[in-house]
């Protein structure tokens, strides 16, 4: 438990790094240096005390969470007298700005998971797929706003998840490429009946919309846990700019990328493009839409300007 002097009217619990690394001790650490080295990001650092100090610990509270759900379903089905089924999927939402680090979160946590001996089939969304085809954003006028709650086919994927929470077979998610950025037609990825589905995306902590006064269902009323990656906005530009550099060198130079106009940018021209598209995209949906969804994270993770880890909130039961 946190030593550290907060709010008592907080509905978090707040942990120190050095809290939260003391327990570290109570779990395995099934990770090796080369599974760290295949889902490390660009500009997003990880390394194996990172992992040791502080996703081993939330690889053992998830696993808490996720047999107490079990226990619970199995204690429903015998009080009501239903037919014994199997699980539906453990879902866990990770949100947060673009460059943050979420992604390697969301690797992380898959990886993770998968090596514990009760949930072995952990499967990895993003809402990317989920987009609008840039054709029709552009019909929208409102291709400058991609990222923005309003260029998601937002009923595909409240759709999506009700069916995976249903326990349905083999339900399709759409891909999406950043190369090409945008979604492909045709080509889906099959979820089908996981033991925990991670769904990674800015604004998968959205509130439910209003309807001429009725609410609808939101994103986040399908997860069981969810974790906001959260940063100061200095760094995460700083880390946004660096990440737009190095793409210069890989992505940017394929054949087929959108942004093979930026491959031969200076490195002047590259961090002017960068802070320009950052400030005139990213930021205002960052402030507008993202961050005033952190709140209604279960577990806030706040990283300070070397990408590491240096408190977390977890909310209270």
């Amino acid at each position: 438990m946190s030593d550290v002097s907060e709010d008592q009217n907080s509905p978090y619990t707040f942990f120190s790094r050095q809290d939260w690394d003391r327990l570290a001790a109570r779990t395995p650490l099934p990770l090796t240096e080369a599974d760290v080295n295949r889902i490390a990001s660009l500009g997003d650092p990880i390394d194996m005390r990172e992992i040791d100090e502080i996703y081993r610990p939330l690889s053992a509270l998830l696993q808490l969470y996720v047999d107490g759900r079990r226990r619970i379903a199995k204690e429903r089905h015998r009080f009501l007298g239903e037919k014994h089924s199997r699980p539906t999927p453990f879902v866990i939402g990770v949100a947060g700005s673009v460059a943050v680090g979420k992604s390697t979160v969301a690797r992380l946590l898959q990886l993770l998971l998968q090596r514990w001996p009760h949930t072995p089939r952990v499967d990895l969304v993003t809402t990317d797929g989920f987009l609008l085809p840039n054709k029709e954003l552009e019909a929208r006028g409102i291709l400058t706003r991609k990222g923005f709650p309003e260029s998601y086919d937002r009923v595909a994927l409240i759709d999506f998840l009700s069916a995976v929470k249903a326990g349905v077979p083999r339900v399709l998610a759409p891909m999406y490429s950043h190369i090409v950025y945008d979604v492909l037609p045709g080509q889906y990825a099959v979820i089908d009946q996981p033991d925990i589905l991670i769904v990674e995306g800015v604004n998968v902590l959205q509130p439910p919309r209003i309807h001429t006064g009725r609410q609808s269902v939101a994103v986040s009323d399908y997860f069981d846990f969810s974790i906001y990656v959260d940063a100061d906005e200095t760094h995460i530009e700083h880390w946004y700019i660096d990440r737009f550099l190095a793409l210069r060198k890989t992505a940017f130079m394929q054949e087929d990328s959108f942004f093979r106009n930026y491959a031969h940018l200076s490195d002047e021209e590259s961090r002017t493009t960068a802070q320009m598209i950052w400030r005139t995209i990213n930021l205002p949906n960052l402030q507008e839409n993202i961050l005033p969804t952190r709140e209604r994270a279960t577990m806030i993770f706040t990283k300070g300007s070397d990408h590491r880890v240096e408190n977390l909130r977890l909310r209270k039961e």
